[in-house]
């Protein structure tokens, strides 16, 4: 009988390993320049993405959800016309590791290279950057990038398969914003970002001019600073109805018909608002200021991505109220937005205490790094997974305003991972990084945890805490910055935020209302059961609050000129009808 199992297991063991060998045949997918490409010597991420759909091009259905299709990353550099690169089982990839852990089947393949451009920076570092080109960092449709369209290829995992995929589309430029009557664009050269970056650099902004802006030259104007993501152009404002042959659209985000005619209907409210007789003047501007790292440089100073704070607050703002007539004086400055722009808001406020009047901060980024999200970055050894000696459980990355997940914070990471090493991925947790880290030996920013295992570094912790930690910064700084923050600090932020951001908030709120001297004398409100990006309208659901940006904190803004404004300043030249 033991004679018997003995050979049953062996026989087992056999045909085990003939089927796992089987399955991991060798994949291999070539991808080459084509000759009539007008490049040379090119660097940069080459992505090879496949999709079992025809919904949209590969490039077009990569995320860290649910819903993703597949994607390999490797660097390249010095590629001609002609050139092959030859993807393998050893090239990482999102959500498989491997080209050999591919099921069998049809599949649309593309390639495309996300090109790289050299900076020397005034650290000594030379690094590879990709370069924003009017599209606001993004990897699937910035300028210049290399791409084919898709091509079939069947994978049958019985044998070893090869395919070449070639390269022979160029991503066109876009075409900038045009000046209209009520909305300009600028651009202008920042001597701080330029030194930095060792090239010419440049910051810009979308301009929204008050009504009678040409009729009363003697007038000058409070400036509202709308922080957040990249802005093609400003948005939420139109002068003419809604397209009445606009055919509706479906929101998945807010399970809601026709949000795109809600979206017009708003941006055309705002415009009568904006025009009443009763509405007060000003500028508003939405800043253009993306980094080699992301769609923006999160407003701030930091050791990698260089001195962009200072290059908004001392040059790019003056310009523009220079331009346009601002007061120019920190009392009649106000800075609001939500998400990114949240965090912006909240930490150039205190970053820059007496250079602007209030902050309205809405669903912020994390601004307690006790609560990075779900991540304890001071105490937590890991931040992909619970501490367990036995059981193995991911830390959540999203979710809905029920609870339930769609995606891990391993798996977020893991996809920056294969769109870009060094924080190249110009995603969420990599500009995190670039903002908040110091400068590694090699020029590029030092990982706060290993981006494949998730461990830790307590060194670069300590580092975000002491610089980036805006409730630390507070805590530890208050006998100096309270007396210039009081009654500036406003933050709003649901109480089920998609990414958890409302624990930062709690742990900031703590903070603040156990203030003295100066009592902070602000605001921190939660909606219930609201979800990412609530912004302080416990009236109104988040579909449309969010559109009311320009408009909700307006009469807490002239509440706060009226009792903050010096003797003498100017409240009068820009309150006409």
């Amino acid at each position: 009988m033991k004679n018997t199992i003995l050979v049953f297991l062996c026989a087992l063991a056999f045909f085990s390993c003939v089927e796992k060998h089987t399955e991991t045949s060798a994949v291999t997918i070539t991808v080459q320049l084509s000759e009539d490409l007008d490049v040379e010597n090119v660097d940069g991420r080459l992505l090879l993405m496949l999709s079992n759909n025809e919904e949209a091009e590969p490039r077009f259905q990569i995320e860290d959800g649910l819903k993703t299709q597949l994607i390999f990353g490797k660097n390249v550099e010095g590629l001609q016309p002609g050139d092959k690169v030859t993807f393998t089982e050893e090239d990482f990839g999102f959500p498989f590791e491997s080209l050999t852990d591919i099921p069998k089947g049809d599949y649309n393949v593309q390639a495309l290279l996300h090109v790289y451009e050299t900076f020397n920076l005034s650290t000594g570092h030379t690094v590879k950057l990709p370069m924003d080109n009017g599209e606001g960092q993004q990897w699937n449709k910035s300028p210049g990038n290399l791409y084919n369209l898709p091509v079939k290829v069947t994978l049958n995992t019985t044998s070893e398969i090869s395919e070449v995929i070639t390269l022979d589309k160029i991503i066109p430029p876009i075409e900038e914003a045009a000046d209209t009557e009520w909305i300009k664009h600028i651009k202008m050269k920042s001597e701080k970002l330029s030194e930095f970056y060792g090239r010419d650099m440049y910051v810009g902004a979308h301009i929204l001019l008050p009504k009678g802006f040409d009729k009363h030259p003697e007038a000058k104007y409070p400036l509202m600073v709308f922080q957040g993501h990249f802005p093609a152009d400003f948005g939420g404002f139109r002068t003419t109805p809604p397209d009445p042959n606009m055919k509706p659209e479906y929101s998945a985000r807010f399970s809601l018909d026709g949000y795109n005619i809600i979206e017009q209907q708003e941006a055309y409210d705002f415009y009568k608002r904006w025009t009443s007789p009763d509405f007060p003047r000003m500028l508003i501007i939405q800043i253009q200021h993306p980094t080699p790292y992301y769609d923006d440089s999160y407003a701030v100073n930091s050791a990698a991505q260089g001195p962009y704070g200072d290059a908004i607050t001392y040059e790019l703002i003056p310009f523009i109220e220079k331009q346009f007539r601002g007061i120019g004086e920190g009392w009649s400055r106000f800075l609001y937005g939500g998400s990114t722009g949240g965090w912006e808001s909240l930490a150039v406020q205190v970053k820059y205490p007496k250079e602007y009047n209030g902050c309205f901060a809405a669903c912020p980024d994390p601004i307690d790094f006790r609560a990075y999200c779900l991540t304890n970055i001071y105490e937590d050894e890991n931040a992909y997974y619970y501490e367990s000696d036995f059981n193995t459980l991911e830390v959540p990355a999203h979710r809905d305003y029920l609870g339930n997940i769609s995606s891990t914070l391993r798996r977020a990471n893991h996809l920056e991972l294969v769109l870009g090493d060094k924080s190249r991925s110009g995603q969420q947790w990599d500009i995190w990084e670039a903002t908040y880290s110091p400068l590694g030996d090699d020029g590029y920013p030092q990982r706060i945890w290993d981006k494949y295992t998730g461990d830790i570094d307590k060194e670069v912790a300590n580092y975000w805490k002491e610089n980036y930690d805006l409730r630390h910064i507070l805590e530890r700084d208050w006998s100096k910055l309270g007396p210039d923050l009081k009654g500036k600090i406003h933050i709003y932020c649901g109480d089920m935020d998609n990414y958890y951001l409302n624990n930062a908030v709690y742990l900031m709120e703590d903070f603040l209302e156990n203030t003295s001297e100066p009592y902070y004398d602000g605001e921190v409100a939660y909606g219930d059961r609201a979800e990412h990006c609530w912004n302080g309208d416990p009236d109104s659901p988040n579909a449309i609050t969010r559109l009311r940006y320009n408009t909700m904190y307006v009469p807490k803004i002239m509440k706060r000129i009226a009792e903050s404004a010096p003797k003498g300043a100017d409240v009068t030249s820009w309150r006409y009808k």
